[in-house]
């Protein structure tokens, strides 16, 4: 199984909670280390996002705050927050399923990632799976 679509398996475990259904992967020397899916709602965290959740889990199996040399899967482009403890962790390389046109902090609305005011550059990967982008239309659909 393709790690984006690991990251879709956790957009669904979201999804059958009412969260946003984003899920995000962290692979280390190709291998799973770190996976999770949003829990705002459920945790009542603002910052209980998939990205934030996955990162803390692969700094507790690494024993390290620092995930140079990993990548991170995510369902939809990071918000700023995200962006900002992908960059704080050092991953190294980021793939993204859909792009977020009002909150997207990798490139579509501002790019956090790659920032020389920042110092930072994480290698971006644009997937653009339409899985991705589809069950977060279906999903804000339901809501209207």
């Amino acid at each position: 199984m393709e790690y984006m679509e690991i990251a879709l398996e956790e957009a669904k475990k979201a999804l059958l909670l009412n969260e946003v259904p984003v899920g995000a992967v962290i692979v280390k020397d190709d291998k799973v280390i770190a996976k999770a899916h949003n829990l705002v709602e459920t945790l009542k965290k603002p910052t209980a996002h998939a990205e934030i959740l996955a990162i803390e889990k692969a700094c507790t199996l690494l024993n390290n705050w620092r995930l140079t040399g990993c990548s991170m899967y995510v369902t939809l482009e990071p918000c700023a927050m995200c962006a900002g403890a992908i960059i704080q962790s050092r991953i190294s390389s980021l793939y993204i399923g859909a792009f977020d046109a009002d909150r997207g902090a990798c490139g579509s609305v501002i790019n956090i990632a790659q920032n020389d005011y920042l110092n930072s550059f994480v290698n971006i990967n644009w997937v653009y799976d339409y899985r991705c982008s589809s069950i977060l239309k279906n999903f804000f659909k339901t809501l209207r």
